[in-house]
């Protein structure tokens, strides 16, 4: 990953030079163009280098890096989710009427807000009741 990245990087950065010679040459020299080419290379070498230390503090590589790792290695078990369960989708409509709210009018979000608690607290307590209560 971090090797296209770096690749990537000097890509662009080699488009920027060859943007700035074209543009001066054309007597067109145009800034946001320049800068917007060439801090994509900075920002891809700069997450390339991020990348690469991330994985050297790690101490080993990941289990898709390698090519005797099974499919299980790279298969963490990532916590228990309900297949049934409306609360993430209720908690997304709350969210979203709130964001409305603050882009639209205050009186929206004051409204909404209840709403996103009550989906919040059901979300979290939906195991403590009925059927699948523990």
């Amino acid at each position: 990953m971090k090797t296209v990245l770096y690749v990537v990087g000097v890509c662009f950065l080699v488009v920027d030079a060859a943007y700035l010679i074209w543009s001066l040459a054309d007597d067109n020299f145009e800034l946001v163009g320049l800068l917007t080419i060439g801090l994509s290379g900075v920002m891809c070498v700069m997450l390339a280098f991020y990348f690469g230390q991330v994985l050297r503090g790690d101490g080993a590589n990941l289990a898709e890096d390698r090519l005797d790792a099974g499919i299980d290695d790279g298969d963490p078990e990532a916590g228990f989710f309900s297949p049934w369960s409306w609360w993430p989708v209720l908690l997304g409509g709350a969210i979203s009427a709130v964001v409305l709210g603050l882009a639209i009018s205050p009186w929206i979000a004051m409204f909404s807000l209840p709403l996103l608690v009550i989906t919040i607290v059901g979300w979290q307590f939906e195991y403590f009741r009925g059927n699948f209560a523990h």
